[in-house]
């Protein structure tokens, strides 16, 4: 007889942050950040007891997260707190060997069975590259955030806000919002022209639709419009 445990974490187990020595605004130069170890911190410290308890006897694991970058990442977050709690465990490679990884695209019945019949392993490559991307986002984001809120700060002294945050994503999508909104305040509307033919024929009627969709030249479209209807005549 085999005996299934199933439990679930709600996103990442660890979140990356700098240690203590790099916490302060004042003593630390931003550039300093790009040089400085980060360190990982549980989300909820709970979580990861609750990993370590569940795993305890264990001797299989079959991780079930997202099939993406993401959901590779955290498998290995979750391996690494329930590799060393498992029966004879460790974070080696005889542990390793008694974990699998399941690939699916939906959750339903025939999917999960399907992918409970083709296991395969967690790629840590692809958990490598998160890893890059968390520690990416973390030295500029926080660098940035750190220089522009004091050079701003310094100019502008009547600034309501603490913090002008930076962020890898979210600039360059705040850039994109701005950059639409200015195009919308700065649109002036122009008139154009269409050509929009139908032939009727045995009671039926077909339309032909112009491969240049609109034109703003008028004479051009008008002079196209008596042009065709010279020729049907």
């Amino acid at each position: 007889n085999t005996c299934h445990k199933v439990t679930s974490v709600t996103g990442h187990v660890y979140n990356v942050d700098f240690g203590a020595k790099y916490q302060s605004w004042d003593s630390v130069d931003p550039q300093e950040l790009y040089q400085a170890p980060i360190v990982r911190k549980p989300c909820k410290g709970s979580i990861v007891k609750h990993l370590s308890n569940v795993a305890k006897g264990c001797d299989f694991v079959v991780l079930w997260m997202d099939c993406d970058r993401e959901g590779e990442n955290i498998n290995f977050e979750v391996l690494g707190i329930v590799m060393p709690a498992m029966k004879n465990g460790g974070n080696n490679d005889a542990t390793f060997s008694r974990v699998y990884r399941a690939h699916f695209s939906a959750i339903s019945e025939g999917d999960i069975l399907k992918a409970y019949g083709k296991l395969g392993k967690p790629d840590q490559c692809q958990s490598m590259a998160v890893d890059a991307r968390q520690e990416l986002d973390l030295k500029i984001g926080v660098s940035f955030s750190r220089f522009q809120t004091r050079f701003f700060q310094g100019r502008y002294g009547d600034l309501d806000s603490s913090v002008i945050s930076y962020g890898p994503c979210q600039t360059p999508t705040l850039g994109f919002v701005v950059q639409r909104h200015i195009d919308i305040e700065m649109f002036k509307p122009e008139p154009y022209w269409t050509l929009d033919l139908g032939i009727v024929k045995g009671g039926r009627i077909t339309r032909a639709v112009w491969e240049y969709g609109r034109s703003f030249n008028q004479n051009k479209v008008e002079g196209l419009a008596r042009d065709g209807v010279k020729e049907l005549e």
